[in-house]
């Protein structure tokens, strides 16, 4: 087994490819559109299955806006040096709603940006681009 993709609702499909390509530096790998059930699909990320994960947008026609929920937590992005991560996201015209700093009770610095529907993208700041985060509970 293996992740494929995550599947996001929008209300401006536009809008979310933008945020996702031109603030956050994903490709759009491919659309397609339903015009018997009236709803666009938008697949973004860094590659493309089966070697990356994708985020999949899903836009319903004529819903502007969805309700996030409680239960919804955030995506993850590894990057190199979060500060300067932080400012690109900035200059793009994206949202940090966390400012970097260390996870609470570890040392992994993370920063959050709020995408145009509401939806939290954790920043987790790794030399080497691997997963993860919160706390190492390794021996």
């Amino acid at each position: 087994m293996r992740l494929l993709h995550t599947m996001l609702r929008v209300g401006d499909l536009q809008r979310s490819i933008d945020f996702y390509t031109k603030v956050l530096g994903m490709k759009l790998l491919r659309t397609s559109e339903n015009t018997e059930y009236k709803y666009s699909l938008a697949f973004l990320g860094y590659g493309s299955n089966p070697d990356h994960a994708e985020i999949e947008l899903t836009y319903n026609w004529g819903v502007d806006a969805y309700e996030l929920g409680t239960a919804y937590g955030h995506i993850a992005l590894s990057t190199e040096d979060i500060y300067k991560t932080c400012d690109e996201v900035r200059a793009a015209g994206g949202v940090i709603s966390r400012e970097p700093g260390p996870v609470k009770g570890g040392s992994t610095v993370i920063a959050f940006i709020t995408d145009p529907d509401g939806y939290k993208v954790e920043l987790i700041e790794r030399a080497d681009h691997a997963g993860g985060g919160g706390i190492d509970k390794r021996a």
